[in-house]
């Protein structure tokens, strides 16, 4: 655990030297944002609500979106398939701690810093423009931190999963862009699973795409309350161990493919 949480100060203050892209990312981020809020507002023409969610749910639907861009990397990581193709992966593979968790470590560090200085920052701009909706009592913040968390899990293993691809074909990246282009449109990112057609968005629900986003979003909403959090966060959590699992089993068989080839 002490090794952990050195490898996430590492992390962090890595990070926290590029105080130039932080800034940038904050800025394309807000403007996006409003952009996408237009769209919602056109496609509600009028209307208070659709499928359950208001209007100023679907805003801060987009609001928590544009804020968990980076937190959550929802358009993806490269980097530890660069290590593989660098080779610097065999220095992480003597290293005292699996690969998965000193990745996490790394990955981790990232997104605490991405959260503070470019999400909270965020959200508090969007909500001098539009109306964002809070929770309405402490137990509810209690929830939407557990979730937002395990959105993190589940978002963290999905992408380690990706990366492994890198063991087999001499450039993934294209591989990696259409499994996150795919993991955006069915978590919610783009537009909230409840406007999607009925059809659609229970096809989403078969996968792990929502546990990574929509359901942190709609716990912090209140949309899913009572006796469903947790079932959601249960649903969360069974995703995290599958994506885990199948991580394991490919990693192994990636290691055996270099060593076979003298890698």
């Amino acid at each position: 655990m002490r090794l952990f949480l050195h490898l996430i100060k590492l992390s962090i203050l890595e990070q926290a030297t590029y105080r130039t892209a932080l800034v940038a990312g904050l800025v394309t981020n807000f403007f996006w944002g409003f952009f996408r809020a237009a769209v919602i507002v056109a496609l509600y023409n009028g209307r208070s609500e659709v499928n359950g969610l208001t209007l100023e749910g679907a805003l801060t639907y987009i609001a928590i979106g544009q804020a968990m861009i980076a937190f959550l990397s929802l358009f993806g990581t490269f980097d530890l398939m660069t290590t593989v193709y660098s080779g610097s992966i065999a220095s992480d593979l003597i290293r005292p701690v699996p690969l998965f968790v000193l990745w996490m470590a790394r990955d981790l560090g990232h997104s605490l810093v991405n959260l503070v200085v470019r999400g909270l920052l965020l959200l508090l701009f969007f909500a001098l423009f539009y109306p964002v909706v809070m929770p309405e009592s402490l137990l509810g913040w209690v929830w939407t931190i557990l979730a937002l968390a395990a959105s993190w899990l589940v978002s963290y293993a999905w992408r380690f999963l990706v990366n492994l691809a890198a063991f087999w074909t001499p450039d993934a990246r294209g591989i990696g862009r259409g499994a996150y282009a795919l993991s955006q449109l069915a978590s919610g990112f783009i537009i909230p699973l409840r406007l999607y057609p009925e059809w659609f968005s229970r096809l989403c629900h078969l996968t792990p795409f929502p546990a990574m986003f929509n359901t942190g979003v709609e716990v912090y909403l209140g949309v899913v309350s009572g006796s469903q959090l947790g079932w959601a966060l249960g649903v969360q959590g069974m995703w995290f161990i599958v994506l885990v699992f199948l991580s394991q089993i490919i990693l192994r068989a990636g290691i055996r493919k270099l060593v076979i080839q003298g890698g």
